[in-house]
């Protein structure tokens, strides 16, 4: 069995099940939308999957779900009113293992045997973890330039690595070459990847005991644990559980900033625009898939976008490293822009940064 999908913008139903994108180059979206549910939530289970019968739709025949014990991941304090989530302890240390989980999920039920993913490092090596417990083989396309660690990890999952020179955007052109033929795993465009990330919203509530912060920083390259957020939140809003959504607020590298320059001139869509080099590769991102929906997630929370420079980055790294806490540098982005974000909020404004990614990914 295949979940219905349509167009996210002209709601033309997916041609095929190796279609990705629509012909409007639109995303495409589950017809099925989940909708949140306390009475629903599996308390006896220590993983995302306690949302299992919310995440996924009861026609989908899985028994049990691919899971490597992925969520359910520390909210610790950090100064006067602002919080951490620990993301980057996760299986393969990285957040990008929630919607992994219920990606693989879907394409297990579905019968799927080879997928293909293109990625800078941590989508990657989730994926390979993933398709690996699946029982699926995957192919993995990274820029040459990516970190040996991230590509150690999709190596070790026994994925096959397909490393592209040039920047970041040759490894996804050649990915979707190849996806003409396999289906195409993108954790930027398939919709069953945000299933996943909205759990970690789910978990926030649960942890805050329903009182959620009224700001959360995020790093923004494709986007994804801001769209899951924004998609978990509005769930929450929906059942009557939050009166209004925490601000959300987008953070890029100056040297590679296209939602913050649409951001900046009020647009609804995101113009790409052209890749500077930065040390936050992770979100290195020229054109993001679902540009319009994060604007639309930052209008609608009255949030904001703000870039950061390299050096203020190194600064915020640093400062997490010597907390005991070992990210990879681009986790560091959001901190490195908390004090201009804190001009904005007020100064007594509570503020959530979740962490991505695992410092270990980048030793060499």
């Amino acid at each position: 069995m295949s979940l219905a999908r349509s167009c996210a913008h002209c709601h033309s139903p997916a041609v095929s099940t190796l279609a990705w994108h629509c012909g409007c180059s639109g995303p495409l979206e589950y017809e099925w939308q989940p909708h949140f549910e306390p009475e629903r939530i599996d308390r006896g289970c220590w993983s995302q999957w306690r949302y299992r019968a919310i995440l996924l739709p009861e026609a989908l025949p899985v028994q049990p779900p691919v899971s490597l014990g992925e969520g359910m991941t520390p909210l610790v304090p950090f100064e006067a009113g602002v919080f951490l989530k620990l993301e980057y302890l996760m299986p393969t240390g990285s957040y990008k293992d929630r919607g992994s989980a219920t990606l693989l999920t879907v394409l297990q039920a579905e019968g799927v045997d080879a997928l293909v993913e293109d990625s800078s490092g941590n989508a990657g090596a989730s994926i390979a973890a993933y398709a690996g417990a699946a029982g699926i083989h995957a192919t993995i396309f990274v820029p040459a330039h990516a970190a040996a660690g991230k590509k150690a990890q999709i190596a070790a999952f026994g994925a096959t690595l397909q490393e592209i020179e040039g920047v970041r955007q040759a490894a996804s052109d050649a990915c979707q070459r190849a996806a003409e033929e396999t289906l195409y795993a993108s954790h930027a465009w398939h919709p069953a990847f945000l299933l996943g990330q909205m759990s970690a919203a789910w978990e926030l509530w649960e942890q805050s005991e329903g009182k959620m912060p009224e700001a959360i920083l995020f790093p923004v390259g494709q986007g994804g644990m801001l769209l899951g957020y924004y998609r978990g939140c509005r769930a929450l809003l929906a059942a009557g559980l939050i009166e209004r959504l925490p601000r959300l607020i987008a953070v890029q590298s100056q040297g590679c900033a296209p939602l913050v320059r649409a951001w900046e001139q009020g647009a609804t869509q995101v113009a790409p625009t052209e890749e500077q080099p930065t040390i936050a590769e992770g979100i290195r991102i020229a054109a993001p898939a679902r540009g319009d929906e994060l604007l639309r997630a930052l209008y609608e929370s009255e949030g904001f976008a703000l870039t950061v420079e390299d050096a203020a980055i190194r600064a915020a790294h640093r400062t997490l490293a010597r907390r005991g806490l070992f990210v990879e540098t681009t986790s560091a982005v959001p901190l490195a822009a908390l004090p201009a974000a804190r001009q904005r909020l007020g100064p007594d404004a509570t503020v959530l940064i979740p962490l991505s990614g695992s410092g270990l990914k980048e030793q060499k």
